[in-house]
Order: structure tokens, then C-alpha cells, then sequence
């Protein structure tokens, strides 16, 4: 008896590890706090918090960045200076032309702003403040793994199109040109399906990065997972690598992801400000 106890104590036990453990858990947004402004009722997330940290720590390094005055940029100066200047000439000039220059603000933010989010995301914030207080914590997490935040980024982009396609050709001459020259019985059929894809480009936006996020950490709290899982020090060691060489993947993940976004929202707004698109 005493061998098949210990047996079903044991499948018992990882039964409840397999049960109680979730790879997603690093990614859902947790309530932090809420307050009430009048009528509105308020609460705010983790994710929320990150993109509050984002939103700070963009506010404070540019303005540092921009503000030293060497001849030949060095450091903080010398990165940013070299990430706007190729944004500006190999991603929004060939796609903007002579218009460049009154949206590239929009394209440096959107870009900064992402990739900053996708770094963050990299940091256990929330695991190092649990070590340090020795209370669980559910501040930090990654905030472009959240379908809400990268559809309101997508949105604006949706929007920012639009805004820059009136402002270039005028309300109806944009609405006119939204389809492409075609035989007047196809007109109603390729003009619809132009509104639709119209609506279709941020929801795409939104899905790309929320869903490359997303996966990453899925994948990697699996593959952390099976340390408790297992409990072998040959899956641990292995487990551990897989994780480092998946954060250096992840690395170069948040650059690409913030790139493509960037790129799009540049084609997006280039295509609404020519009157040929």
C-alpha cells in the first residue's frame, strides 16, 4: 500500500502544479486601483501603469537627448539621433515625399512610444518587487500584449490617416479618391470593399502586435513552466537556457514589432495624402 500512496500522492500533486499553473498569467491585466471622478468610475491596471512608466520615461530621456550640444552626438544622444534620422529618410521620405516633415513627429512617437513598451515588457517588474517586498505584486507586465492598448494605438493611427488625407485633398476629393479609376458598374463594388479595408488596416495593426507580444511570453512561461512541472535539474538547466535564448529572440522581436508598425502607419498615411493611391 505504502508505494501506490506515495504514487497517487504524487499524481495528485502535479495534477494540482498542471492545474494551478498558466502560462498566460504574465500577460493578464490585473487591477491595481480605482477611483471615482463624479459619474466615472475609474480602474486602473497594470497595463495601464506600464504605459503611465512608458509615457514617463519617454518625457524625461528625449528632452535629455536632445538637449546635449556636442558637435558629434555620443550615447543616449547618438542612438536616438541615428533611429530618427533613418525613420525619417528610409521609412517616411520614399512613403511621404515633400509631405514628410509635418508627420514625422507622429511617426517618431509611435515608434519610441512602442518600442519603449516592448522593453518594459521584457522586465519581471512585478517578480522583482514581490523579491524585494515579499508580497505578490501586480505592478509592471507587458502592456502591448493587451488587445485594448494596441487597438487605441491602432485607432489612432486609423484616425491620423484619415486626419491627413482631408487635410491634403480636401473632404470629398479624398472620399472620391478612395477607389481606384474602374468601370462605373465595378465602382460600387471596389468602393465598398476600399471602406472596408479602410477599417480592416488598424484591426490588423492591433491583432500583429498584440498577438507576436503576447506569444512570446506565453512561450516563455510555458518553457519556465516546466521547472515546476518536471522538477529535474536537467529540465531546469535546459529550461533556463531556452528562456535566455528566447529573451534575446524577444529582444530583437520588440525592435522588429515597433518597426512594422511604424512602417505601416507611415504607408497608411502616405497612401491617404497622394491622390494616385
Amino acid at each position: 500500500m505504502g508505494p501506490l500512496l506515495h504514487r497517487d500522492t504524487m499524481l495528485i500533486l502535479h495534477t494540482k502544479i498542471l492545474a494551478e499553473f498558466n502560462p498566460l498569467q504574465s500577460v493578464v491585466s490585473e487591477p491595481l486601483f480605482e477611483f471615482t471622478i463624479g459619474s466615472l468610475h475609474i480602474i486602473v491596471s497594470n497595463h495601464m501603469f506600464t504605459v503611465t512608466i512608458a509615457m514617463v520615461l519617454l518625457l524625461i530621456a528625449v528632452p535629455l537627448a536632445a538637449r546635449q550640444r556636442k558637435m558629434v552626438p555620443s550615447g543616449l544622444k547618438n542612438l536616438v539621433e541615428s533611429i530618427c534620422v533613418f525613420l525619417r529618410d528610409e521609412v517616411a521620405k520614399p512613403l511621404m515625399g515633400s509631405h514628410t516633415d509635418q508627420y514625422i513627429y507622429f511617426i517618431w512617437t509611435v515608434f519610441f512610444f512602442i518600442l519603449t513598451l516592448n522593453l518594459l515588457a521584457m522586465i519581471p517588474l512585478e517578480k522583482i518587487i514581490a523579491l524585494m517586498t515579499g508580497r505578490k505584486s501586480y505592478f509592471g507586465g507587458p502592456a502591448t500584449a493587451n488587445i485594448w492598448i494596441t487597438g487605441a494605438m491602432a485607432t489612432v493611427t486609423f484616425f491620423m490617416t484619415h486626419f491627413a488625407g482631408i487635410r491634403q485633398q480636401g473632404l470629398w476629393h479624398y472620399l472620391a479618391s478612395l477607389a481606384p479609376p474602374v468601370p462605373w458598374w465595378l465602382m460600387p463594388l471596389i468602393y465598398t470593399l476600399e471602406i472596408l479595408s479602410s477599417f480592416v488596416r488598424p484591426f490588423a495593426l492591433a491583432i500583429r502586435l498584440f498577438a507576436n507580444i503576447i506569444a512570446g511570453h506565453m512561450v516563455l512561461g510555458a518553457i519556465l513552466g516546466m521547472v515546476l512541472i518536471f522538477k529535474s535539474y536537467g529540465i531546469a538547466v535546459a529550461s533556463v537556457v531556452g528562456a535566455v535564448a528566447l529573451s534575446f529572440l524577444e529582444l530583437l522581436v520588440a525592435f522588429i514589432q515597433a518597426y512594422i508598425f511604424t512602417f505601416l502607419s507611415a504607408l497608411y498615411i502616405g497612401s491617404s495624402i497622394a491622390p494616385e493611391h
